[in-house]
């Protein structure tokens, strides 16, 4: 693919300098705390191996007179933990037991058993299945898919692989658009060539092969409809870049894409969110991870992801309107206020400075509110002027 920019270009200089600073620290090796689960990503052959070491050890317990149980992480919130070095959220070592002779967890203990079938059934087979697919194979026993979800989920911290190691993978609602070639299954991809939808990222990460670029940074957009704007202005020809939107809370696939973007390519991360606390929370799962995914943080965090806007901070600064403003909820404060408290924001005071101000004048902003300055501002103005100054956080 070849370079629309050269890499001299004044324009890129600060994206550059944040290359080069990013990759000085990426040098040193990622080392997982000891007090924390730590997951692998192994091949389907180990995976299986491993379904059949759990279902051996709790079948011995039965023949033996045993009490029948299976052993696994508690993902409680009081078993997550915040490492400050790597900057994420792990899963810690406290363990809980399902058991087949407790009245209290005998039709969770049905269930992850009959969770760990169906994966013993996927990998035999060596196909993929999807989240509500799971579910629809036993829908009596499971009767709400959030069950057989949070079952997938555990047996994933059980056997210390990430989930996609079980061949069951999230229907994908990420899109990717910009200076990206790669193979998918063998097929060619080219995301200069996808119209103003984007490229539907595939839930197979794995079976994404030969990525190329030539693009600068990688983009996070929050909202489709920005990403819709940014893509119909080819706003990746004027600032060579590659493009992602999760469609508001990103999915594991649209995470895992992101993560293997970044593992390959070596660019710096810019996030584009709303000016709000649910927002600025969306950037947060991109950096360091959610608590409920806790036990598979190494393979899905960019700890190194710059909050780009929309700031609280730059709604004056851009003079947006009052009008386009909306007041917060009780909930947006209730929810301001909780990220304050968070270990990763205390270690930011400007992310601190932005969230006080955020309280303090009870504002909020959509991505799309800078279209009152003209549906162009964004691509035209916006843009340009953060990534020329460098102005992210």
């Amino acid at each position: 693919m070849s370079s629309l920019k050269k890499r001299g270009d004044k324009r890129l200089l600060k994206v550059q300098k944040l290359r080069r600073e990013i990759l000085g620290r990426r040098k040193r090796k990622l080392r997982i705390p000891d007090n924390v689960i730590k997951v692998e990503s192994p091949s389907p052959e180990k995976v299986h191996e491993r379904v059949h070491e759990v279902t051996i050890n709790f079948i011995k317990k039965i023949l033996e007179g045993k009490d029948p149980y299976f052993e696994l992480p508690s993902r409680s919130p009081d078993n997550i933990i915040y490492d400050p070095m790597l900057d994420m959220v792990f899963l810690g070592r406290k363990y809980k037991k399902r058991s087949f002779i407790s009245l209290r967890s005998t039709r969770e203990t049905t269930i992850t058993a009959r969770i760990l079938s169906i994966v013993h059934e996927l990998l035999e087979e060596n196909i993929h299945a999807t989240k509500r697919e799971v579910f629809y194979n036993d829908v009596n026993l499971f009767k709400d898919q959030r069950e057989s979800d949070d079952a997938l989920e555990d047996v994933a911290a059980m056997l210390n692989v990430e989930r996609n190691a079980l061949h069951v993978v999230a229907s994908a609602k990420g899109a990717v658009i910009g200076r990206l070639r790669f193979r998918e299954s063998n097929d060619l991809i080219d995301c200069t060539k996808m119209g103003t939808g984007g490229k539907a990222i595939t839930p197979l990460v794995d079976t994404i092969t030969n990525i190329e670029s030539d693009a600068e940074f990688i983009l996070v957009v929050e909202k489709d409809a920005a990403f819709i704007r940014l893509a119909e202005d080819k706003f990746y020809d004027k600032y060579p870049s590659i493009i992602i939107t999760g469609k508001g809370q990103p999915d594991i696939g649209t995470r895992m894409f992101l993560k293997l973007l970044v593992r390959e390519l070596k660019l710096p991360v810019l996030a584009l969110v709303d000016s709000d606390p649910f927002g600025l929370h969306i950037m947060l799962v991109y950096a360091v991870g959610s608590k409920r995914m806790s036990y598979e943080t190494p393979f899905l965090t960019i700890p190194e992801i710059k909050w780009l806007g929309v700031r609280p901070s730059d709604l004056d600064k851009y003079k947006i309107p009052k009008s386009v403003r909306i007041p917060m909820t009780k909930n947006d404060i209730e929810r301001g206020k909780q990220l304050l408290g968070e270990e990763f924001i205390k270690r930011r005071p400007e992310y601190v400075r932005e969230i006080e101000l955020m309280l303090k004048t009870k504002e909020k902003a959509e991505i799309q509110a800078l279209a009152s300055k003209g549906f162009r501002f964004l691509t035209n103005t916006f843009l340009p002027e953060k990534i020329e100054t460098g102005d992210w956080i």
